[in-house]
């Protein structure tokens, strides 16, 4: 769904039958996510499918590898222990981060640090390379604007939101999983901003009859009984235990909950009463088609197969950051509705299940699946030939004592960033001396 030059025009939606065939891939496509979560890679996953059942060969990278210096894992962990120790230094983070402006010169410093190993890992043959990530993006579309990779890059939007780190100039097309995302994109200066749809697991189909019951019994979970699925990312953040406590304290629905790789989230859970708490599940669309709808707290991948399973979607006591600002555009979409206020948490869980406010978010969910070709066409559309190998600047060599140098940029930029902004906030600093952190951060000198 590309859209018009007059940026306050609408996206022109192409009919199947206006778009002509595309021929099967022979090329290779390189895909960089970032283990940051699930969802990143978990849309990696989605997109590599669809490109190898179109005839291309597909290489898959980790962002967090390409960082030297480990530099990558500690940015991770950072990033893991603000969310579930200091949600509210994350928010202030990551408001400070999004601005339209290039990224400051701490992060200007991590990707440049990755561009040298971006440009060394990718085989000659690549024809083009996909991010699902930011940070990779970002380093993309700087190689892109120096000549220094010559096939097209193109950056796949996992989120409903667009967070400024997102947009990086160079890049050849932004692809979107909704017109509401594609919008944001396109008001932030991205380049052939196109709505392409998600890319979920098939697996992820509204149950039958049949597949509910066989369901509900392989989990061992009640047989009549309405239930919804809490789910919490593969990490198990935010405020669960209240979430679920809430959701049994309105008699509505019976919760579930999935709490990924934190097994202690699980047994605090089954200590409160929740009987029916979950580590990591291999079968999601399984326990999908158990449930009856989806109460989550950060707007990703999960909502995405919970429209494709047909299940209506809530968003609630969502992380902050992006949980926040997905949960704004799901509800904006009409595909989730948001509940800030405990006191309408039964309420509106009873319409989802029961009301025509379910069957109308179950609908607008099946219709994102159904609406758009997916990305593979956009992707191929601007995928050509490789040029001739030698025609761009060559990228640059790093002599051992600038290679010294930087590895020391690397790591202090990783440190200010995994351990300055912690601290400025974990000590009993102020908000506003955790807010001068961050604008330094983000290099405006403030």
């Amino acid at each position: 769904m590309p859209y018009r030059d007059d940026p306050a025009s609408e996206p022109v939606l192409p009919s199947p039958s206006a778009v002509p065939p595309q021929d099967p891939g022979t090329g290779r496509i390189a895909i960089i996510s970032a283990g940051v979560g699930a969802g990143h890679d978990g849309a990696a996953a989605g997109l590599a499918r669809r490109l190898t059942e179109h005839g291309y060969r597909v290489d898959r990278y980790d962002f967090l590898d390409l960082l030297p210096a480990q530099a990558g894992r500690l940015l991770c962990g950072t990033y893991h222990r603000m969310l579930t120790w200091m949600p509210e230094g994350y928010q202030r983070l990551y408001a400070a981060t999004d601005r339209p402006s290039r990224p400051g010169v701490v992060w200007r410093a991590l990707f440049r640090a990755a561009e040298r190993r971006t440009l060394r890992a990718l085989a000659p043959d690549t024809c083009a390379v996909v991010s699902t990530y930011p940070g990779a993006s970002q380093v993309l579309g700087e190689l892109r604007r120096r000549g220094l990779l010559t096939v097209p890059a193109f950056t796949y939007l996992t989120d409903f939101s667009v967070h400024a780190l997102w947009v990086a100039p160079g890049i050849d097309a932004h692809l979107a999983v909704h017109p509401v995302p594609a919008a944001q994109a396109h008001a932030r200066g991205a380049a052939a901003v196109t709505v392409a749809g998600p890319v979920t697991d098939p697996r992820f189909t509204p149950a039958t009859a049949g597949q509910r019951a066989a369901a509900r019994e392989r989990f061992a979970l009640p047989e009549r009984a309405p239930l919804a699925l809490l789910v919490a990312g593969s990490w198990g953040v935010g405020p669960v235990r209240r979430a679920a406590a809430e959701i049994r304290g309105t008699g509505v629905a019976v919760p579930v909950v999935v709490c990924g790789r934190n097994q202690a989230l699980a047994e605090q859970l089954r200590r409160d009463g929740i009987e029916h708490a979950f580590g990591w599940v291999d079968d999601m669309p399984g326990l999908m088609h158990a449930c009856d709808v989806l109460v989550q707290n950060a707007g990703g991948l999960t909502s995405l197969e919970a429209f494709a399973a047909g299940l209506p979607v809530v968003s609630y006591r969502c992380i902050p950051g992006h949980g926040h600002t997905n949960a704004a555009a799901l509800d904006e979409a009409g595909l989730a509705v948001w509940i800030r206020d405990p006191a309408v948490l039964g309420p509106v869980l009873g319409e989802l299940l029961h009301g025509r406010r379910g069957e109308d978010q179950r609908a607008a969910g099946l219709a994102l699946h159904r609406s758009v070709l997916g990305p593979v066409p956009a992707i191929a559309a601007r995928t050509g030939p490789q040029p001739t190998p030698g025609t761009p600047t060559p990228p640059k060599r790093f002599p051992g004592r600038r290679r010294i140098a930087l590895t020391a940029v690397t790591v202090t930029a990783t440190v200010s960033l995994g351990v300055a902004a912690p601290l400025a906030y974990a000590y009993n600093e102020t908000p506003a001396r955790f807010n001068a952190v961050a604008h330094y951060l983000d290099g405006d000198g403030r």
